[in-house]
């Protein structure tokens, strides 16, 4: 029932932050181009990402998967929500941010050990959360996860 309701607060927050917070310009890719990346890519890592989840890009979203690929974060309610606490300890900051923290910390108490790790790790990485992906299909990802310690 919890996993229900923080996907409906997820839903019905999602169009409202795309359209007034995110001033980013969407990718214009499909992850069906995302596949003519070569393998071991950002890109075609991200396209493999979308495919086994039964995902499409959201515009100017599209960071948000970037960051599973890189992190290796699967796609549960706490794992989105450890996602986010990696990204404040990589120095992320924003609204929607600590609100899915604060959700997601009194829904799932039990899990606080989990984030806490997942905010660990985001620490001990270099800072990468702000960077413009976009321009990084092309690389490998392993060469972009060790560069930064991810």
């Amino acid at each position: 029932m919890r996993d229900y309701l923080i996907e409906k607060l997820y839903e019905c927050s999602k169009k409202p932050y795309q359209k007034y917070f995110k001033k980013n310009e969407p990718w214009n890719i499909d992850k069906d181009s995302l596949m003519d990346y070569p393998e071991g890519t950002l890109g075609f890592g991200l396209g493999n990402f979308l495919y086994k989840n039964h995902f499409d890009l959201q515009e100017k979203l599209e960071d948000h998967d970037i960051i599973h690929v890189l992190t290796n974060t699967g796609v549960t309610v706490y794992e989105e929500i450890g996602m986010q606490y990696y990204l404040l300890g990589n120095g992320k900051t924003s609204l929607y941010l600590f609100m899915v923290i604060l959700t997601g910390t009194v829904f799932y108490p039990k899990r606080m050990s989990y984030f806490i790790q997942q905010f660990k790790r985001g620490k001990q990485a270099h800072s990468f959360h702000y960077m413009d992906f976009s321009k990084m299909l092309w690389m490998p990802i392993l060469t972009i996860q060790q560069t930064f310690k991810i």
